[in-house]
């Protein structure tokens, strides 16, 4: 190869090198000073978060917690709360950390925007419940207020996000969350759920395999420093008193009769009919609009008129039409 032609063909090389590194707006330097800002900004939000929750549960808040929340080192954790004192969001009170006013309506504003998300994938996506915490989380922090009240709006302005908890107002202003610990309520007695904690995230995990729900009728039938037992919807549901706690219920009057308890669809077989009475609210976004959209409301008779080689789904005729429904859906229709 010709000397001048290597000269030219090294030379264009370290120019696109260079570019790809230095160019303005593009190149991998600025693509890094934007990762690591962006990195920043979401431990500085969460830190907030966490600090906001350990005010509102009333349980300490220190170094270690915050490291632990956002699972970094105890040194860039140290780093991000000198950040957060500088900037005058928190302050600190003996052993415990706790936040500013102005510290307090910037937490409040991501929880504003968490919660909205959760709310608009639970109605609006097909995520499943395990999923909308960890997406939420990665799209409060690009969420501006305006965005936020934008997306507020079109999902109804609602009070609270599909595990209970109140969503702040655009103001900064907290509902109450109302309701106690499964766990305080006596032997015997009945609740209903109004809040489950989805964090942490395993044992959210173990509630949902239970087919808890928010607005779902429980009875105490054990309680003891060990075991914890329930009876929710005729199913018998036993936890660690650990676990139960994530679970807060409204107690129910002692005068309270017991909801009566309805088949659903999956318990019919083949050839017979039941009236639908509603849907679980467990059963939500896209699922629960394509049944509303096929016709299964209050009222609707359906019957079973096949079912699959292996069982799932079923064949079900409704209005006139005979529609595939899986198990899992038809175990969510209540009928008589």
């Amino acid at each position: 190869m010709d000397e001048p032609l290597l000269t030219l063909i090294i030379g264009t090389a370290v120019l696109v090198f260079l570019v790809a590194i230095f160019y303005p707006g593009k190149g991998l330097i600025y693509i890094w000073k934007v990762y690591l800002s962006t990195s920043l900004k979401e431990h500085l939000e969460d830190a907030l978060k966490h600090i906001y929750d350990c005010e509102y549960n009333r349980t300490l808040c220190n170094l270690k917690s915050i490291a632990g929340q956002l699972n970094i080192s105890t040194n860039k954790c140290s780093k991000i709360i000198e950040d957060l004192q500088e900037r005058g969001l928190i302050v600190f009170n003996r052993d415990n950390i706790e936040l500013t006013a102005e510290g307090r309506y910037y937490a409040l504003k991501i929880v504003r925007v968490h919660r909205l998300w959760e709310t608009y994938l639970a109605d609006h996506t097909s995520f499943n419940e395990v999923e909308w915490h960890e997406e939420a989380e990665k799209r409060e922090h690009t969420t501006t207020p305006e965005q936020a009240d934008e997306l507020a709006a079109r999902i109804g302005n609602p009070l609270k996000d599909p595990h209970g908890d109140p969503i702040p107002s655009s103001d900064g202003n907290m509902p109450k969350r109302e309701g106690t610990s499964i766990t305080d309520v006596e032997v015997g007695k009945y609740a209903t759920i109004t809040h489950l904690e989805d964090e942490p995230s395993d044992i959210y995990k173990q509630l949902i395999a239970m087919n808890l729900h928010v607005g779902q009728q429980v009875r105490v039938l054990e309680s003891s420093d060990k075991s914890f037992r329930f009876e929710a919807d005729g199913e018998i549901a036993v936890l660690a008193p650990l676990f139960a706690k994530n679970i807060t219920v409204a107690q129910l009057p002692d005068n309270y009769k017991k909801r009566k308890s309805f088949k659903t669809l999956s318990d019919l077989k083949i050839g017979e009919e039941g009236e639908v009475i509603g849907i679980s609210e467990m059963c939500r976004g896209q699922q629960r609009r394509r049944l509303l959209d096929m016709g299964v409301v209050p009222g609707t008779k359906i019957r079973v008129e096949l079912e699959s080689v292996g069982g799932d789904p079923s064949g079900y005729n409704i209005r006139g039409a005979v529609i595939a429904i899986r198990k899992s859906n038809a175990a969510q229709i209540y009928i008589n």
